[in-house]
């Protein structure tokens, strides 16, 4: 039973028992009777009246009850004159300020950080308890490969994505730059924070892509120019010194060995010197000169070029270009290189029998060309060091095919990528805008 009932059960007892009483008293003096009517009386107004301030306590307790169950906490008591009532109401609508405040300023941060993670060029991963995804903002959506309403509730190793392979096996507190197709490159940080008294973690993304190609490209443009120069000085002065040898050597009664032997040695300066020119030459790449070019005349140029070596003897050429392909604007001389450095590249993979695949269709923003070889596919550090300087797999690769292709495709401003597959074939893709 409630207190207010109990409260009520008791009134009616008591004055059950005035009742009862009064009868006794009736029976003795009718004066009585007054005496116990009038007491009766007050005893009611007294009971009706304090009721009346005990329900109302019990009232505003409940109101409060029932605003904080319902999370409102916009609404205030009144003061009802009651000192300890009104104690109890200066604390409740104290409290319930305070409540609203944090939690404006808790909507208001909530606000801004969605905001901050919408606009934010880092991707941002959050796992739940169960170290599934729970959030990823655009940024993340992008560097995955895949949309939030795909990515929500799987697991990073079900991504579908090299990246996420790559952040769930990433401890907690390590950060780890990982390469994707192409010449791209993703810091990723693995991080945790307490929800609830329990660890959660989450991921930062950062693409390092142009950073680290720009770093890369002043430290080794500093490099090939002490090499260059120093190299350069001391081929002029060797030379000089060689010619002028080689002029007295051929006087009369002087040795024909001695000739043929310096004329051996400033050949080899002057190989020396032309390959340091060829480094040298990879970060002085002319602006592209655009023009309109027949995108499948100008590969099949290098094709038939490059049948004629004898390691593409046992290669089968495959097409699979559309007829109406439009002129893409291009610097045709740069272009050749990169499918001549490409092409080259496939067949040099390929031991043996094999086939090279090219593929060429029209796109919305413009051609895609796709060259794909049978050579076995790329070796966990090729992919790693893909389109790094002076990186090379082949015995006597001097590792500036690659990074003559990433030059002059990003001076075009065209997107490209280099990536393998299970079945070992290896595909270059380049969208010509």
């Amino acid at each position: 039973m409630t207190p207010r009932g109990r409260f009520i059960v008791y009134l009616t007892a008591l004055h059950a028992m005035f009742a009862v009483l009064a009868a006794a008293l009736l029976a003795r003096s009718a004066y009585w009777l007054f005496a116990v009517e009038a007491a009766f009386a007050l005893s009611l107004i007294v009971g009706i009246v304090l009721t009346r301030g005990l329900f109302r306590s019990l009232g505003l307790a409940g109101s409060s009850l029932r605003l904080i169950r319902e999370q409102e906490f916009t609404s205030r008591l009144r003061e009802v004159g009651q000192p300890e009532v009104d104690q109890l109401i200066d604390v409740y609508n104290r409290m319930v300020n305070r409540l609203r405040d944090e939690r404006t300023q808790l909507q208001e941060q909530h606000q801004l950080l969605s905001e901050i993670l919408r606009v934010s060029p880092s991707g941002v991963v959050i796992l739940d308890f169960d170290r599934r995804i729970a959030e990823v903002n655009p940024a993340a959506e992008r560097l995955l490969g895949r949309p939030a309403g795909e990515l929500l509730g799987t697991r990073l190793a079900d991504a579908g994505s090299p990246l996420g392979a790559a952040l769930a096996a990433l401890a907690a507190g390590d950060a780890q730059v990982v390469g994707l197709s192409g010449a791209r490159r993703v810091k990723c940080h693995h991080g945790t924070f307490f929800d609830r008294g329990f660890r959660r973690s989450f991921h930062l993304l950062e693409e390092l892509t142009d950073e680290l190609r720009q770093f890369e490209r002043r430290a080794y443009e500093k490099l090939i120019r002490v090499m260059s120069h120093e190299v350069n000085n001391s081929v002029a002065a060797s030379n000089s010194l060689l010619h002028s040898c080689l002029t007295l050597g051929r006087k009369p009664g002087a040795s024909g060995e001695t000739g043929q032997a310096i004329g051996l040695v400033i050949q080899r300066m002057e190989q020396l010197n032309r390959f340091m020119h060829r480094f040298a030459d990879v970060f002085r790449l002319p602006r592209p000169v655009e023009q309109a070019c027949d995108l499948r005349a100008m590969i099949e140029g290098i094709v038939r070029l490059l049948r004629a070596r004898p390691d593409a003897a046992g290669i089968t050429w495959s097409w699979d270009v559309e007829a109406d392909l439009a002129p893409v604007p291009m610097d045709r001389d740069q272009m050749e290189q990169v499918f001549l450095n490409v092409l080259t590249n496939a067949i040099e993979a390929i031991e043996g029998p094999g086939e090279i695949v090219i593929r060429a269709v029209s796109a919305s923003g413009g051609p895609t060309v796709t060259i794909e070889d049978t050579g076995g596919g790329l070796t966990a550090e090729a992919q790693a060091n893909l389109f790094t300087p002076f990186f090379s797999t082949k015995p006597h690769g001097q590792g500036i095919g690659l990074t003559v292709v990433q030059e002059v495709l990003s001076a075009h401003g065209f997107q490209y990528s280099l990536e393998s597959d299970l079945g070992g074939r290896t595909r270059m893709t380049i969208r010509l805008r």
